[in-house]
């Protein structure tokens, strides 16, 4: 019996349109299909993941069948994990191990990124390599004017990641150098400052944690990091569950979904409870509705809403630094943290009730002014963020329409201020009701 072709037509729409929300095939570009003949060659048996372009995440990996909580996602063997074992048995190895105070394995796994991609198509690596990122969206690699855009504890971190790097370029010029044998190029040339950046980032945003027995020809740092091609394609949310483990039976590194998935839907892993400032400073992006997202109180802001007048205030200030209640103060979905209001309550306590410190760090309640106090300031300092960030994102408004360029750093600037807002909000109407009870 012949189909309408209405009926096809219609059915060929709606399939299109579903392919366009799931996300976009990929897996017939060459890159892709190198990659997984290398992969095949190494003794990656093919699973039900296809490399796709969706438009919310980007690149990643779709399922082509419906996966239930407890099955496998992928199964990579050992022989395609690049680890400080591969860099070892690499040209690399000799100079690795007589060197001299030893190279961490960091540096070892970023020496061997910087050599692989210097030697092009000589390269055994060559077709994971092509498929890693050219550039990165970490803090290290945004402009100093995207940078400032940023909360401070974050900028400050960005400060500190960029230091790091810094220092790790420096102390390693001696051994790069010590590998010009290897090469027809000036060392200085191929292990430049940009070329460690980027090996730098590649190793932190995409390995996955895999223990490696400690060797003497390695620093004392631990052994941790294994570079998985293909698996790294899968994108994060913090809203799935996975088991991942290296498997001694099998010899295979292993992911395992608590959750489920449809057919066509983007897989996703959960690279950890981390919030939105950590995603970005470690690597590159935001998720959004994050449940672990929260909004950070400085200390300085914290502090510029009690009377400096008040005597006992310096003594307050002690005690907080003693406990550790100074830092890691938040406002998240569910209002302002517990450390947060413990801080503001024993900033809030009366002459009178100073003696009682200790009970407000326990959590209890000394009086009913001291508890309005404690919302009070509270409100005040949500509603000062609330316009601080507003402030910021009309900054990266006007950003966006001048400075062309620097568009895709600033709509990451943009998704984490906007995340804060809508957390600051939540925060506000939640101190409201608190504070409409307690009047």
């Amino acid at each position: 019996m012949k189909k309408s072709r209405g009926r096809t037509g219609r059915k060929r729409r709606r399939k299109h349109l579903q392919s366009f929300m799931d996300g976009v095939n990929c897996s017939h570009q060459l890159e892709y299909i190198t990659l997984k003949k290398w992969l095949k060659d190494r003794g990656f048996e093919d699973s039900n993941l296809r490399p796709a372009q969706f438009w919310d995440t980007g690149r990643g990996l779709m399922t082509t069948k419906a996966l239930q909580a407890g099955d496998l996602i992928i199964s990579l063997p050992e022989k395609c994990l690049l680890t400080t074992a591969t860099v070892l048995s690499s040209c690399l190895g000799e100079y690795i191990m007589k060197w001299k105070p030893p190279v961490s394995p960091l540096i070892a796994l970023c020496t061997f990124l910087i050599a692989e991609k210097h030697a092009g198509e000589k390269s055994l690596w060559k077709p994971y390599l092509d498929i890693l990122p050219k550039t990165y969206t970490c803090p290290v690699y945004l402009e100093h004017d995207v940078v400032s855009l940023f909360p401070e504890p974050l900028r400050k971190k960005a400060q500190e990641q960029r230091t790091t790097i810094h220092e790790l370029y420096v102390s390693s010029k001696a051994f790069f150098s010590s590998l010009q044998p290897l090469f027809a190029e000036n060392t200085e040339t191929i292990f430049n400052y940009s070329a460690l950046e980027w090996a730098w980032c590649t190793v932190n945003t995409r390995t996955i944690y895999m223990k490696h027995s400690q060797r003497e020809c390695f620093s004392l740092e631990p052994d941790i990091y294994a570079l998985a091609p293909y698996l790294d394609l899968l994108n994060h949310s913090p809203n799935v569950q996975v088991m991942g483990a290296f498997n001694e039976q099998t010899r295979s590194y292993e992911i395992r979904t608590n959750s489920q998935c449809k057919k066509y839907e983007e897989v996703f892993i959960c690279y950890g409870p981390h919030d939105n400032q950590r995603l970005l400073l470690e690597y590159g992006f935001v998720a959004m509705n994050n449940p672990h997202s929260s909004v950070y109180v400085s200390s300085a802001t914290l502090l510029k809403y009690f009377p400096p007048l008040d005597k006992q205030r310096n003594a307050k200030i002690s005690i907080l630094k003693d406990h550790d209640f100074l830092g890691n103060l938040t406002f998240g979905w569910d209002g302002p943290s517990w450390r947060l209001l413990t801080a503001l309550k024993l900033l809030s306590l009366g002459a009178d009730e100073f003696t009682c410190w200790k009970r407000t760090l326990l959590g209890g309640v000394i009086s009913a002014r001291n508890e309005q106090q404690t919302l009070t300031i509270a409100t005040k300092i949500c509603h000062f963020l609330i316009e601080e960030t507003q402030h910021v994102l009309l900054q990266i408004s006007h950003l966006k329409r001048s400075r062309d360029n620097l568009k895709n750093h600033l709509a990451l600037a943009e998704a984490l201020r906007l995340e804060d807002l809508k957390i600051l909000q939540k925060s506000a109407g939640i101190l409201h009701d608190l504070n409409m009870v307690t009047t």
